[in-house]
């Protein structure tokens, strides 16, 4: 009886192990990631004997599953209201934002239950990871990443409407970004991270990282993330066996020529988040690698960020706290940023020596890395941006309601608004789009338009009771001017909200203006003049006869004043309002 007792009790500790135990952890050979199913059911396990963890369910993504957050808080508190008014952080992990490149997802499993196991949950910062952030993808499981080194087998890209998550922050087609959007602005995190895997050249490092680009980061956050949070993040991985180098990015095949920063706009996570005031990294580990040393390194990246934040919490709440200050007074934003090819930094990189064999499939030249000459040397590093558009905020953007969009993101960033209480005629700034440019394809669902050019004019418009007003002078001022101003990289307008006002919507028939245009040429003798001196300098409109009456037509009264007219207006002067 004994003996059986004994047997039952190791073969339930023996059980419990394993039940601790990762999918990951628990495969032989180490090359295998968590199913979606099993990351969920694994995560609810864990929670059901550990009152310091909890799931939080957000939203409906495409694909119609929710998605789990997994908030661990060492004394059990889990309103992120209460959480901040107690002075503590939070830190935001997201994992499987493409589910081909899953470290993260199975990272973040075993990291939860050893900082339990451990009671190692730090005291001053609140843990939020977001299990799979991309379920639909996780659920789509195959083989598309020919270039990756492992699992056998993993998620896709794509969501179930085929959208790359991590092009979707800004303009938000999916649910899944609606739901990441209300968790970030719910628990309102001071640092984000996102994880990922590499493409592209082949060198000796398993991680490489990329965090917010320095010139397009608030200052007073660039200052502390540049000269203290990253080199200590650089030294602990090396310390930990992963030392890392910023994302390899080359306008060369090879990286030897040197690399440069990656520039995320908001159209990704952590362009997104800085918009913010969100101090944000992407781990890039790198698809030649095993994977469990993907995994690995991914875990110790964590950890080291943990443990740095909760150092640093008091002073990354202070620092937090002036850059929100700071943007609620800034009044020049950059809009766009281009690489500074004369400035440059450099750094040490371990690489592999490139070179060029013949194809067995083409039988032309190839590149190559060959692995058996590793070289250390160094290169250059192109950290340097310069803005290439900017705008100087106005008192407040007026948006008319009609744009609803527009509106439920605003409300769902948190943005402050108020609603005009009657109709209401203004004097201030609009925009007409003077000029745009958009591809013949689409890009990720949308024409994006690009190198917008913009006439300004002051005139009085029209305004209805419950249209919006965003004054600003609030800390996601980034967000609502890099949204609103039309020659933001990532704008609403270059993501086609507003593409109804590219069009035309009366006409003339030309026996009919015939007449009327006629007419209008006697009488006003500037607009014969205008016309005539086109027509000297255009000989195709001094040809053709439907052209000159297009010509009177847009410089009549007649012509509708709200073609090429950007709907958002700028109010540049203080002007009472009434307001609800």
């Amino acid at each position: 009886m004994k003996t059986i007792l004994t047997a039952l009790l190791i073969c339930f500790v023996f059980c419990r192990v394993q039940a601790q135990l990762t999918p990951f952890e628990l495969s032989k050979d180490k090359n295998y990631t968590a199913t979606y199913s099993e990351i969920i059911a694994y995560y609810q396990k864990l929670s059901l004997h550990n009152p310091q963890m909890k799931l939080i369910n957000y939203g409906t993504t495409d694909v119609g599953k929710p998605l789990t957050l997994v908030v661990l808080s060492r004394d059990r508190i889990f309103d992120p209201k209460l959480i901040k008014q107690q002075n503590k952080r939070v830190l935001l992990i997201n994992n499987g934002i493409h589910p081909g490149e899953p470290e993260g997802i199975d990272a973040s499993m075993m990291l939860t239950r050893d900082l339990l196991k451990k009671n190692a949950l730090p005291k001053d910062v609140v843990i939020c990871i977001i299990a799979v952030y991309n379920i639909d993808g996780c659920l789509n499981r195959g083989l598309s990443r020919i270039n990756q080194n492992g699992p056998r087998a993993y998620g896709f890209r794509g969501n179930y409407r085929n959208l790359d998550l991590n092009r979707d922050f800004i303009k938000a087609d999916s649910k899944n970004a609606l739901a990441f959007e209300q968790i970030l602005n719910t628990w309102n995190p001071e640092v984000f991270l996102d994880n990922h895997t590499s493409d592209g050249a082949d060198y000796q490092y398993v991680m490489t990282l990329i965090e917010t680009q320095k010139d397009k980061q608030n200052p007073i956050l660039a200052d502390y993330t540049s000269k203290t949070l990253s080199p200590e993040l650089y030294k602990r991985m090396i310390k930990s066996g992963y030392e890392m180098t910023p994302y390899v990015e080359s306008e060369e095949k090879s990286p030897d020529s040197g690399i440069v920063s990656f520039l995320e706009t908001p159209r990704f996570a952590t362009g997104y988040t800085a918009q913010h005031n969100i101090i944000s990294y992407i781990t890039e580990t790198h698809m030649l690698k095993p994977f469990d040393k993907r995994v690995y390194a991914t875990y110790d990246f964590e950890q080291n960020l943990i443990d740095i934040y909760e150092r640093d919490a008091e002073l990354i709440g202070e620092l937090k706290h002036k850059a929100d200050e700071q943007v609620s007074k800034q009044k020049t934003f950059a809009l766009n940023w281009d690489v500074d090819k004369e400035h440059y930094d450099s750094l040490t990189f371990k690489g592999f020596t490139a070179g060029y064999k013949p194809s067995e499939v083409s039988g032309l030249p190839r590149l190559y890395y060959d692995r058996t000459k590793p070289y250390t040397k160094t290169i250059k590093y192109f950290d340097n941006y310069v803005a290439t558009a900017t705008a100087d905020k106005p008192l407040a953007y007026i948006i008319p309601q009609a744009w609803g969009k527009v509106i439920e993101l605003f409300k769902l960033n948190n943005v402050a608004m108020k609603r005009l209480s009657h109709d209401t005629t203004l004097n201030l700034q609009m925009y007409y789009i003077g000029d745009y440019k958009t591809p013949q394809r689409p890009y990720e669902g949308h024409y994006l338009h690009s190198n917008v050019k913009l006439n300004p004019a002051d005139i009085s418009i029209k305004f209805y009771a419950g249209d919006y007003v965003i004054y600003t002078n609030q800390p996601l001022n980034r967000y609502i001017v890099e949204t609103l101003e039309p020659q933001g990289v990532d704008s609403f307008f270059a993501w086609n909200f507003f593409d109804s006002v590219l069009g035309e919507k009366e006409y003339f028939s030309d026996y009919v203006f015939e007449d009327v245009a006629a007419d209008l040429l006697k009488k006003d003798p500037e607009l014969k003049k205008k016309l005539d001196d086109e027509k000297s300098k255009d000989p195709r409109l001094a040809a053709s006869a439907g052209a000159q009456l297009n010509f009177v037509y847009r410089n009549s009264p007649y012509f509708e004043k709200t073609y090429l007219r950007y709907p958002v207006g700028r109010l540049l002067t203080d002007t009472k309002l009434d307001l609800k």
